[in-house]
């Protein structure tokens, strides 16, 4: 019986062109870049899982950490301004999208609008970040740190809404010595001295009858625990060390340290992504905008620049449930 061949199909099969997949060089490395970075950024969520479940009882609750939002101070809106800085994020893959459709078409003029758009959502997004981040920094209502490590919040026992130590803390102190080698371990500094002391929030408890204190350890129910009016003056005056304002590498008023950390490494990895998203941008734009890719015949730049846009969209999503949502 005769064999019949479909030579069809065999055209199709790469036989160790230049193309493989019918794609070029260019497209095929930034496909190899994006597998390769999707392998590092799972590492680094796989770790925050690990480091949350070792911590599940008292991890940050990120409903309370993250309430801000510009131009509205005082009022707590959870996740709000993160939900928005999402959505443009994802609407500006959307205009990528569609700047590269117009790159198939050869259209220059919708290729400058559509990534334009993207741009200015990336920076918006940037920018959104850096505001968050200092924000993150700079600290709500402060809390104390125990012996242990721990952090103690200050709640208003008929409101049960939190309190923020300057609220009823006494300054009665005129001055504190700074931490220097001369009275200290030598090779710590002290950035800046905190707005406190343990001893003026005791003071100020004391003195406030409505003042308790919040755990970070979580109960059974999910919520912090917290402390009868009686504990919170005894574990206050017999672990209390310094006060917390806001977070940093090392310590962290809403909760584990571990948190702050990743929050500073995976959104700031993150983040620096998107601004090399931007700057990349910016350079193929004005290619566009000469007529680099008109000569050539082929916006294939815009696509390849765009493959990169999609993947630090999809990143963010992945961030943005197993760190902000679950």
């Amino acid at each position: 019986m005769a064999t019949t061949v479909n030579t069809t199909s065999n055209n199709k099969v790469w036989k160790g062109g230049n193309k493989p997949l019918d794609a070029s060089y260019g497209k095929m490395m930034m496909w190899f870049f994006i597998v390769s970075d999707a392998l590092t950024f799972s590492g680094f969520i796989v770790s925050y899982g690990f480091a949350r479940f070792k911590y599940a009882n008292s991890w940050p609750i990120a409903d309370e950490v993250f309430t801000h939002v510009p131009f509205m101070h005082g009022q707590e809106l959870p996740m709000i301004y993160v939900a928005f800085m999402t959505f443009v994020l994802i609407m500006s893959s959307v205009t990528m999208v569609l700047a590269v459709d117009a790159g198939h078409k050869m259209n220059k003029a919708k290729v400058t609008f559509y990534m334009f758009l993207t741009i200015i959502g990336g920076i918006i997004f940037v920018g959104s970040q850096a505001w968050e981040w200092a924000t993150f920094i700079k600290g709500d209502y402060g809390a104390v740190k125990t012996k242990g490590g721990n952090i103690l919040q200050f709640l208003d026992s008929e409101t049960s809404k939190r309190v923020s130590v300057s609220d009823f803390a006494f300054m009665y102190s005129t001055s504190r010595d700074q931490h220097q080698e001369y009275n200290g371990i030598w090779y710590i500094e002290e950035a800046a001295l905190p707005s406190f002391s343990v001893e003026e929030v005791i003071a100020g408890m004391e003195a406030s009858p409505n003042i308790v204190i919040r755990t970070q350890t979580l109960d059974e129910n999910g919520h912090k625990t917290v402390l009868s009016r009686e504990q919170s003056l005894n574990i206050l005056k017999s672990s209390g060390v310094s006060v917390v304002n806001g977070a940093n590498l090392i310590e962290n008023e809403y909760g584990v340290p571990l948190f702050a950390n990743f929050f500073f490494f995976i959104t700031g990895f993150h983040g620096f992504h998107v601004f090399s998203g931007i700057v990349l941008n910016i350079i193929i734009f004005f290619n566009v905008i000469i007529g680099t890719y008109e000569k050539r015949k082929s916006y294939e730049m815009v696509e390849k620049v765009g493959l990169y846009w999609h993947f630090v969209d999809l990143v963010w999503v992945f961030v943005f449930t197993f760190f902000y949502l679950v």
